[in-house]
Protein backbone atom coordinates (compact mmCIF):
# COMPACT_ATOMS: atom_id res chain seq x y z
CA UNK A 1 0.00 0.00 0.00
CA UNK A 2 1.42 3.54 -0.87
CA UNK A 3 1.98 6.08 1.79
CA UNK A 4 1.57 9.29 1.28
CA UNK A 5 1.94 12.98 3.37
CA UNK A 6 -0.22 16.08 3.45
CA UNK A 7 2.58 18.21 3.99
CA UNK A 8 2.66 20.92 7.24
CA UNK A 9 3.43 24.32 6.38
CA UNK A 10 3.29 24.90 9.88
CA UNK A 11 7.02 23.55 9.82
CA UNK A 12 7.95 26.85 8.37
CA UNK A 13 7.92 28.59 11.50
CA UNK A 14 11.47 26.58 12.02
CA UNK A 15 13.06 28.32 9.27
CA UNK A 16 13.76 26.94 5.59
CA UNK A 17 16.26 24.93 6.98
CA UNK A 18 13.44 22.70 8.82
CA UNK A 19 11.23 22.84 5.91
CA UNK A 20 13.61 21.18 4.09
CA UNK A 21 14.22 18.88 6.96
CA UNK A 22 10.98 17.74 7.06
CA UNK A 23 10.54 16.59 3.28
CA UNK A 24 14.04 14.93 3.62
CA UNK A 25 12.66 13.37 6.74
CA UNK A 26 9.52 12.30 5.31
CA UNK A 27 11.34 10.67 2.26
CA UNK A 28 13.91 8.85 4.57
CA UNK A 29 11.28 7.42 6.55
CA UNK A 30 10.09 5.50 3.80
CA UNK A 31 6.72 7.32 2.29
CA UNK A 32 5.93 7.07 -1.03
CA UNK A 33 4.39 10.64 -1.32
CA UNK A 34 4.36 13.85 -0.45
CA UNK A 35 1.92 16.34 -0.95
CA UNK A 36 0.45 19.98 -0.13
CA UNK A 37 -2.47 21.40 0.32
CA UNK A 38 -3.17 24.43 -1.84
CA UNK A 39 -4.65 28.04 -0.86
CA UNK A 40 -3.51 31.60 -1.90
CA UNK A 41 -4.87 33.57 0.33
CA UNK A 42 -7.58 32.37 2.96
CA UNK A 43 -11.09 34.55 4.20
CA UNK A 44 -12.12 36.25 7.75
CA UNK A 45 -15.79 35.43 9.19
CA UNK A 46 -17.41 38.64 8.62
CA UNK A 47 -21.47 39.00 7.62
CA UNK A 48 -22.59 37.67 4.06
CA UNK A 49 -19.87 35.67 3.55
CA UNK A 50 -20.31 31.72 4.27
CA UNK A 51 -18.59 30.37 7.32
CA UNK A 52 -15.43 29.40 6.78
CA UNK A 53 -13.81 25.74 7.62
CA UNK A 54 -10.77 27.42 8.54
CA UNK A 55 -9.07 30.50 10.53
CA UNK A 56 -7.87 33.29 8.44
CA UNK A 57 -4.44 33.07 10.13
CA UNK A 58 -4.10 28.88 8.80
CA UNK A 59 -0.52 29.17 7.86
CA UNK A 60 -0.44 27.82 4.37
CA UNK A 61 2.81 27.71 2.04
CA UNK A 62 2.09 28.11 -1.82
CA UNK A 63 1.85 24.62 -3.53
CA UNK A 64 4.76 24.79 -6.08
CA UNK A 65 7.11 26.60 -4.61
CA UNK A 66 7.05 24.25 -1.68
CA UNK A 67 7.23 21.34 -3.97
CA UNK A 68 9.87 22.66 -5.56
CA UNK A 69 11.93 23.21 -2.70
CA UNK A 70 11.31 19.65 -2.16
CA UNK A 71 12.18 18.75 -5.21
CA UNK A 72 15.67 20.25 -4.69
CA UNK A 73 16.54 17.84 -1.30
CA UNK A 74 14.90 14.72 -2.08
CA UNK A 75 15.36 11.80 -4.56
CA UNK A 76 12.99 9.44 -4.80
CA UNK A 77 9.30 10.88 -3.16
CA UNK A 78 6.54 11.34 -5.37
CA UNK A 79 5.95 15.17 -5.28
CA UNK A 80 2.03 16.64 -5.90
CA UNK A 81 -1.05 18.34 -4.64
CA UNK A 82 -4.10 17.28 -2.83
CA UNK A 83 -5.28 19.34 -3.50
CA UNK A 84 -4.64 22.90 -5.76
CA UNK A 85 -7.51 24.64 -6.58
CA UNK A 86 -7.58 24.56 -10.15
CA UNK A 87 -9.86 26.77 -11.76
CA UNK A 88 -8.54 29.76 -9.73
CA UNK A 89 -5.34 29.28 -11.36
CA UNK A 90 -4.41 30.05 -15.48
CA UNK A 91 -4.56 26.53 -16.47
CA UNK A 92 -1.44 27.20 -18.96
CA UNK A 93 0.27 28.46 -16.04
CA UNK A 94 -0.31 25.35 -14.00
CA UNK A 95 0.67 23.03 -16.91
CA UNK A 96 4.35 24.81 -17.05
CA UNK A 97 4.47 24.91 -13.15
CA UNK A 98 3.99 21.55 -12.98
CA UNK A 99 6.38 20.64 -16.29
CA UNK A 100 8.73 22.64 -14.70
CA UNK A 101 8.58 20.72 -11.54
CA UNK A 102 8.42 17.13 -13.16
CA UNK A 103 11.42 18.22 -15.51
CA UNK A 104 13.47 19.52 -12.06
CA UNK A 105 12.63 16.14 -10.30
CA UNK A 106 13.53 13.76 -12.53
CA UNK A 107 9.83 12.93 -13.24
CA UNK A 108 8.39 12.39 -9.41
CA UNK A 109 5.16 15.46 -10.19
CA UNK A 110 1.57 14.29 -9.17
CA UNK A 111 -0.88 17.17 -10.26
CA UNK A 112 -3.77 16.80 -7.81
CA UNK A 113 -6.23 18.85 -8.62
CA UNK A 114 -10.08 19.98 -7.02
CA UNK A 115 -12.63 22.56 -7.61
CA UNK A 116 -12.67 24.65 -4.38
CA UNK A 117 -14.87 25.72 -1.76
CA UNK A 118 -13.96 29.28 -0.46
CA UNK A 119 -15.34 31.77 -2.74
CA UNK A 120 -14.21 34.89 -0.92
CA UNK A 121 -10.76 33.22 -2.51
CA UNK A 122 -11.81 33.44 -5.57
CA UNK A 123 -13.19 36.86 -5.77
CA UNK A 124 -9.81 37.88 -4.58
CA UNK A 125 -7.75 35.88 -6.73
CA UNK A 126 -9.75 37.85 -9.83
CA UNK A 127 -12.27 34.09 -10.88
CA UNK A 128 -15.67 33.10 -10.57
CA UNK A 129 -16.91 31.05 -8.31
CA UNK A 130 -19.81 29.42 -10.16
CA UNK A 131 -18.58 28.04 -12.88
CA UNK A 132 -15.74 26.37 -11.15
CA UNK A 133 -17.08 22.85 -12.34
CA UNK A 134 -16.99 23.84 -15.90
CA UNK A 135 -13.67 25.67 -16.16
CA UNK A 136 -12.06 23.14 -14.36
CA UNK A 137 -13.46 20.13 -16.84
CA UNK A 138 -12.31 22.73 -19.58
CA UNK A 139 -8.64 23.31 -17.87
CA UNK A 140 -7.99 19.77 -17.29
CA UNK A 141 -8.14 19.45 -21.56
CA UNK A 142 -5.90 22.42 -21.80
CA UNK A 143 -3.48 21.39 -19.58
CA UNK A 144 -3.39 17.64 -21.16
CA UNK A 145 -3.38 19.75 -24.87
CA UNK A 146 -0.29 21.65 -23.37
CA UNK A 147 1.65 18.57 -22.09
CA UNK A 148 0.95 16.73 -25.27
CA UNK A 149 1.43 18.74 -28.27
CA UNK A 150 4.08 20.41 -30.05
CA UNK A 151 1.86 23.06 -31.18
CA UNK A 152 -0.68 24.01 -28.60
CA UNK A 153 -4.14 25.40 -30.35
CA UNK A 154 -7.26 25.11 -27.82
CA UNK A 155 -10.20 26.47 -28.68
CA UNK A 156 -12.50 26.04 -25.69
CA UNK A 157 -15.59 28.19 -24.08
CA UNK A 158 -13.68 29.47 -21.32
CA UNK A 159 -9.69 28.84 -22.25
CA UNK A 160 -8.15 29.54 -25.66
CA UNK A 161 -4.70 29.18 -27.14
CA UNK A 162 -3.58 29.34 -31.71
CA UNK A 163 -0.14 28.56 -32.30
CA UNK A 164 1.41 28.59 -28.84
CA UNK A 165 4.32 26.49 -27.66
CA UNK A 166 5.49 25.34 -23.88
CA UNK A 167 9.35 24.34 -23.95
CA UNK A 168 10.93 22.35 -22.39
CA UNK A 169 8.91 18.77 -21.95
CA UNK A 170 8.71 17.14 -18.75
CA UNK A 171 10.28 13.32 -18.66
CA UNK A 172 6.34 12.15 -17.95
CA UNK A 173 5.13 14.19 -20.79
CA UNK A 174 1.13 14.12 -21.26
CA UNK A 175 0.74 10.96 -19.30
CA UNK A 176 2.10 13.20 -15.92
CA UNK A 177 -1.00 11.83 -14.04
CA UNK A 178 -3.68 14.04 -12.80
CA UNK A 179 -5.57 12.83 -9.85
CA UNK A 180 -9.07 14.51 -8.82
CA UNK A 181 -10.03 15.16 -5.78
CA UNK A 182 -13.62 15.66 -4.13
CA UNK A 183 -16.15 13.85 -2.58
CA UNK A 184 -19.03 14.17 -4.42
CA UNK A 185 -21.23 13.27 -7.86
CA UNK A 186 -19.52 15.55 -10.44
CA UNK A 187 -15.95 14.52 -8.38
CA UNK A 188 -16.78 10.82 -9.50
CA UNK A 189 -17.64 11.70 -13.04
CA UNK A 190 -14.89 13.91 -13.23
CA UNK A 191 -11.73 11.56 -11.99
CA UNK A 192 -13.73 9.05 -14.39
CA UNK A 193 -13.69 11.40 -17.69
CA UNK A 194 -9.97 12.67 -16.74
CA UNK A 195 -8.57 11.37 -14.22
CA UNK A 196 -5.86 9.04 -13.34
CA UNK A 197 -6.88 8.57 -10.36
CA UNK A 198 -9.31 9.92 -6.92
CA UNK A 199 -7.72 11.67 -3.79
CA UNK A 200 -10.77 10.95 -1.44
CA UNK A 201 -11.67 13.04 2.06
CA UNK A 202 -11.88 11.02 4.78
CA UNK A 203 -13.99 7.70 4.16
CA UNK A 204 -15.25 5.70 6.73
CA UNK A 205 -18.29 4.08 5.73
CA UNK A 206 -17.35 0.78 3.43
CA UNK A 207 -20.72 1.20 1.04
CA UNK A 208 -20.22 4.81 0.24
CA UNK A 209 -16.63 3.78 -0.87
CA UNK A 210 -18.16 0.97 -3.11
CA UNK A 211 -20.70 3.16 -4.94
CA UNK A 212 -17.94 6.55 -5.28
CA UNK A 213 -15.66 3.78 -7.00
CA UNK A 214 -18.67 2.67 -8.81
CA UNK A 215 -19.51 5.49 -10.28
CA UNK A 216 -16.39 6.94 -10.90
CA UNK A 217 -15.88 3.38 -13.22
CA UNK A 218 -18.80 4.09 -15.05
CA UNK A 219 -18.00 7.37 -15.96
CA UNK A 220 -14.30 6.14 -16.82
CA UNK A 221 -16.71 3.28 -19.32
CA UNK A 222 -18.12 6.09 -20.76
CA UNK A 223 -15.41 7.75 -21.84
CA UNK A 224 -14.10 4.93 -23.22
CA UNK A 225 -11.38 4.97 -20.48
CA UNK A 226 -9.99 2.13 -18.74
CA UNK A 227 -11.67 2.15 -15.37
CA UNK A 228 -8.80 -0.41 -13.90
CA UNK A 229 -5.95 2.09 -14.78
CA UNK A 230 -7.68 4.06 -11.85
CA UNK A 231 -5.59 4.77 -8.79
CA UNK A 232 -7.29 5.78 -5.53
CA UNK A 233 -5.78 6.97 -2.09
CA UNK A 234 -8.42 8.28 0.61
CA UNK A 235 -6.97 10.83 3.76
CA UNK A 236 -6.87 8.88 6.58
CA UNK A 237 -8.50 11.64 8.86
CA UNK A 238 -7.78 15.95 8.14
CA UNK A 239 -6.67 18.24 10.88
CA UNK A 240 -9.82 18.40 13.42
CA UNK A 241 -12.02 21.59 13.39
CA UNK A 242 -12.78 23.70 15.98
CA UNK A 243 -14.13 21.81 19.03
CA UNK A 244 -13.49 18.24 17.79
CA UNK A 245 -11.54 17.20 21.00
CA UNK A 246 -11.56 13.98 19.55
CA UNK A 247 -10.38 14.43 16.18
CA UNK A 248 -7.02 15.80 18.01
CA UNK A 249 -5.73 12.81 20.11
CA UNK A 250 -6.55 10.49 16.81
CA UNK A 251 -2.83 10.75 15.35
CA UNK A 252 -1.42 10.00 18.81
CA UNK A 253 -3.07 6.58 18.71
CA UNK A 254 -0.80 4.50 16.39
CA UNK A 255 -3.30 1.79 16.63
CA UNK A 256 -6.35 3.83 15.88
CA UNK A 257 -4.42 4.92 12.79
CA UNK A 258 -3.23 1.66 11.53
CA UNK A 259 -6.80 0.18 12.00
CA UNK A 260 -8.16 2.79 9.50
CA UNK A 261 -5.48 2.24 7.22
CA UNK A 262 -6.27 -1.52 7.17
CA UNK A 263 -10.63 -0.49 6.82
CA UNK A 264 -9.34 1.78 3.90
CA UNK A 265 -7.27 -0.93 1.90
CA UNK A 266 -10.37 -3.51 2.09
CA UNK A 267 -12.90 -0.67 0.68
CA UNK A 268 -10.28 -0.99 -2.31
CA UNK A 269 -7.88 1.72 -1.70
CA UNK A 270 -4.48 1.09 -2.69
CA UNK A 271 -3.30 3.90 -1.11
CA UNK A 272 -3.65 6.35 2.22
CA UNK A 273 -2.38 9.72 3.46
CA UNK A 274 -1.65 11.16 6.42
CA UNK A 275 -2.01 14.74 7.01
CA UNK A 276 1.18 15.54 9.39
CA UNK A 277 -0.78 18.95 10.16
CA UNK A 278 -3.11 16.62 12.33
CA UNK A 279 -0.35 15.48 13.93
CA UNK A 280 0.56 18.89 14.96
CA UNK A 281 -2.60 19.36 16.36
CA UNK A 282 -2.34 15.93 18.36
CA UNK A 283 0.39 17.21 20.32
CA UNK A 284 4.18 16.67 18.15
CA UNK A 285 4.64 20.75 17.88
CA UNK A 286 8.24 20.81 16.60
CA UNK A 287 9.81 19.70 13.14
CA UNK A 288 11.36 16.61 14.90
CA UNK A 289 8.09 15.51 16.69
CA UNK A 290 6.20 15.37 13.82
CA UNK A 291 8.88 13.40 12.22
CA UNK A 292 9.53 10.98 15.44
CA UNK A 293 5.65 10.75 15.33
CA UNK A 294 5.54 10.02 11.08
CA UNK A 295 8.41 7.10 11.69
CA UNK A 296 6.21 5.68 13.93
CA UNK A 297 3.33 5.78 12.56
CA UNK A 298 4.47 4.23 9.04
CA UNK A 299 5.99 1.37 10.83
CA UNK A 300 2.78 0.62 12.74
CA UNK A 301 0.61 0.98 9.31
CA UNK A 302 2.93 -0.91 7.28
CA UNK A 303 3.09 -3.56 9.76
CA UNK A 304 -0.71 -4.16 9.47
CA UNK A 305 -1.04 -3.32 5.63
CA UNK A 306 2.54 -3.56 3.78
Amino acid sequence: MKLAIEFPAVSYREGPAMVARMAKGIEDIGYDQLDIYDHVIMGYDIEGRDKSYYSAKMPVLEAVATLSFAAAVTDRIGLGTEVLVLPQRQPALVAKQFSTLDMLSGGRARLGIGVGWQASEFEALGEEFKDRGARTDEAIEFIRTCWREDRIDFDGEYYNAEAMAMEPGSPQGADLPIWVGGNTPPAFRRVGKYGDGWLASRVTDADFAKRSMDAIREAAVAAGRDPDAIGWQSMIAPPPRPGDDKGKTFYAEPDRVAARAADLKKMGFDAVALNATAIFQSGARSVEAILDALQVLHDRIRTEVG
